[in-house]
């Protein structure tokens, strides 16, 4: 969801057990390339050993939060995901995602909350950032939040990986309306996926031929949303990992 590739397969290690991460489609030629030289997040001695769970701490069968209002469900998003920074780190809070979870942007379309997490922690090294500047519900289309971020770091392509020129996101999550969860997440980008190309293989080329990287994001403090403390009891929400 970087605009330079996706993660195509991930062994890890589960109990024996072999989990992959999956791309359903590459929407354009490039990206099908690219994926080719994506790196291992580990090298083990053995290639053929599967490594460690990196996202063992998530618990993918956890039971779903109960249905917000979607003005709280905008705040909630905004504080996890200022706090997790999943779009780079995979870090994700399954438990506003409904089992029919689809996502897509202008290179890949993936299924499956999982299957999103593991590709987005293979994809981005451990310097990259998703730095939230808005979270609110569309006026536009209906049962819809638009969260705003910049993208910045490294995607692990090649054998020292590719830098990310920064700019700007936006990830519109479809929340069905008798669930209150994310059934659908789409990434939009400020820039057209030729100059996040061009400006991660010719960093040479930015601010003359490609655009200027986005500016920096102003320091913000995000509070939990009062809300939750009204509608469920916290201890429901410390079970899910809210708090």
């Amino acid at each position: 969801n970087s605009g330079v590739g996706y993660a195509t397969k991930l062994k890890v290690n589960d109990g024996g057990k072999s989990m992959e991460s999956d791309v359903d489609e590459y929407r354009n030629a490039p990206t099908a390339f690219l994926a080719n030289f994506m790196q291992s997040k580990s090298k083990a001695e053995n290639e053929d050993a599967p490594i460690e769970d990196p996202l063992a701490g998530i618990d993918f069968s956890a039971p779903k939060s109960p249905k917000l209002k979607l003005e709280t469900l905008a705040g909630v998003l905004d504080w996890e995901l200022t706090e997790r920074e999943w779009f780079v780190t995979g870090d994700v809070n399954p438990v506003y995602f409904s089992d029919d979870f689809q996502f897509q942007d202008p290179d890949v379309k993936v299924t499956g909350i999982e299957e999103y997490a593991r590709g987005v922690r293979k994809l981005f090294d451990e310097t990259s950032r998703a730095q939230i500047i808005s979270s609110e519900v569309s006026d536009t289309v209906p049962n819809t939040i638009t969260i705003t971020w910049r993208l910045s770091g490294r995607v692990n392509i090649g054998p020292k990986g590719l830098p990310i020129k920064p700019y700007i996101c936006y990830t519109d999550f479809t929340v069905d309306e008798d669930t209150g969860l994310i059934t659908f997440q789409e990434d939009r980008f400020d820039i057209p996926g030729w100059d996040i190309l061009l400006s991660a293989l010719f960093p040479f080329l930015i601010g003359k031929v490609t655009s200027e990287p986005a500016p920096e994001v102003e320091p913000r403090v995000v509070n939990v949303p009062p809300e939750l403390n009204e509608n469920r009891p916290l201890e429901f929400w410390k079970k899910i990992k809210v708090f």
